[in-house]
């Protein structure tokens, strides 16, 4: 019996701590967060949706330059037709090339290529801090997932212990059985309850690894990876010292991305309405062109027998002599569009409205978050507190029943009993402990503040 209990815990301790023999590092909270913040894929996405907006917001600035463009065109002909460089027609082969430049140039059109431009930077901004959104709750869901292991570690340190103490107890009362002061049945349900200890520490360990599980696939690892953590030792000493959920709401609202994406969309939508509302206003545009021609149709002289007849002017001097240029201004005026621009401007007063909405709903959100997680808090400290009596209280009781059990006073039904309070009791303060833990972390997230555990842990277990 003594030989399977060593082999058993033996085991039960490689498994639970086997991979910090070989994890060449153990990461912390910090390194954990950045890890996700670089590999995960939804982040990821949603920086490619920020280069995006990026690429939209230069284009939109490229739209206020003018266009220019070029063409050229060289056409062969034959038989009976008209040449339009010498302007004649001609019942021969011809050839004739065109060179032109041209450009044109948006002078007012209501101010919808300005507010374009001003849309785009806030459509950019509300990208941005949505990607950052994405990245806060992240580094939240990494948090849960590193204190769930430190939670399920001290659980499964807590059974080890009741493990040890009734292969202590078992050894004990062999040796009161053997010695006749204590009745074989007593022994029975001692072992028994040492066997409910040994499946306790199976199911805590299992749930260790399933915890670590949990977390490599939050940062996309791959199960098979030398993985292990830091564990911090943390104490809850003192009161908590925690601002009132109103300033923390104060703060908050100035900084979390989720209200700053909201708020840019709002000035987004503000700007949409005001591109559309300028197709209201008239366009005036400028145009410009400049260009030449060659023809060989064109002689030097066209009238028969002086000099230069049937002699075509080289494509050089043509070129240069053909060189023509036009600027020219344009005023569109919308008069009536079936009224598509009416109706869209209430369409975009709809969204603007729709957008400010989902801004109070934002703020309204993180209100309610805030003030849950205060009163989540407090709650969890009280509840902490009152287990950390309950436990102490259960301690006292074990050590006075334990003492009594081993000198015949108190019967194995009894010891069980008190010892299973005593773990029982163990459990919850673990439970109500790193549930305070978690509740203050996301109060300091809503202060701006990084996540951390230095300022509760004060040793660090290699």
């Amino acid at each position: 019996m003594r030989i399977r209990k060593y082999v058993l815990i033996l085991v039960l301790a490689l498994v639970t701590f086997g991979i910090n023999v070989t994890a060449q590092k153990l990461w912390t909270l910090e390194e954990c967060i950045n890890y996700a913040f670089e590999n995960n894929i939804e982040i990821k996405q949603s920086l490619l949706s920020v280069n995006a907006a990026d690429m939209d917001l230069a284009q939109s600035k490229y739209n206020l330059a003018p266009s220019l463009n070029a063409s050229s065109s060289h056409s062969f002909g034959w038989g009976r037709s008209f040449d339009q460089s010498a302007n004649k027609y001609a019942s021969r082969n011809t050839q004739q090339s065109y060179f032109t430049v041209s450009s044109q140039v948006t002078l007012f059109n209501g101010l919808q290529l300005i507010n374009n431009v001003r849309q785009k930077q806030f459509d950019y901004l509300a990208e941005k801090y949505n990607s950052d959104k994405i990245r806060n709750d992240m580094s939240l869901n990494v948090a849960a997932g590193f204190l769930q292991i430190l939670f399920t570690i001290e659980l499964a340190n807590n059974a080890q212990r009741q493990v040890d103490i009734s292969s202590q107890q078992i050894e004990r009362t062999k040796k009161q059985v053997e010695a006749g002061a204590v009745a074989q049945g007593s022994l029975f349900d001692i072992e028994a309850q040492g066997a409910a200890d040994e499946a306790n520490l199976i199911s805590t360990t299992n749930s260790v690894n399933l915890a670590y599980l949990d977390l490599m696939q939050l940062l996309d690892m791959e199960a098979n990876e030398n993985f292990d953590i830091e564990k911090p030792i943390l104490e809850i000493i003192g009161s908590p010292t925690l601002l009132p959920a109103e300033m923390i709401y104060n703060k908050s609202v100035m900084i979390m991305p989720e209200i700053k994406s909201a708020e840019y969309r709002v000035e987004s939508a503000e700007r949409g309405l005001s591109i559309i509302k300028g197709a209201r206003s008239p366009r005036l545009y400028a145009n410009g062109s400049y260009g030449t021609n060659f023809s060989d149709q064109i002689d030097k002289s066209y009238i028969p027998g002086q000099p230069g007849y049937g002699e075509m002017i080289s494509f050089g001097d043509q070129f240069k002599e053909n060189r023509n240029g036009t600027l020219s201004f344009g005023l569109s005026i919308p008069i009536f569009n079936g009224y598509q621009v009416s109706t869209n401007i209430k369409k975009s007063k709809i969204y603007f409205e729709s957008v400010n909405l989902s801004l109070e709903s934002e703020k309204l959100r993180l209100r309610k978050n805030i003030e849950a997680a205060y009163a989540d808090a407090i709650g969890a400290y009280q509840t902490f507190v009152s287990r950390k009596k309950s436990v102490d209280a259960y301690k006292e009781s074990f050590k006075y029943t334990e003492e009594k059990f081993n000198v015949g006073m108190v019967n194995s039904t009894d010891y069980n009993v008190v010892k299973i309070q005593l773990a029982n009791a163990e459990s919850d303060l673990a439970s109500s402990k790193f549930d305070y833990i978690f509740k203050t972390k996301i109060l300091d997230f809503y202060l701006g503040r990084s996540l951390s555990l230095d300022d509760i842990a004060n040793v660090i277990e290699k």
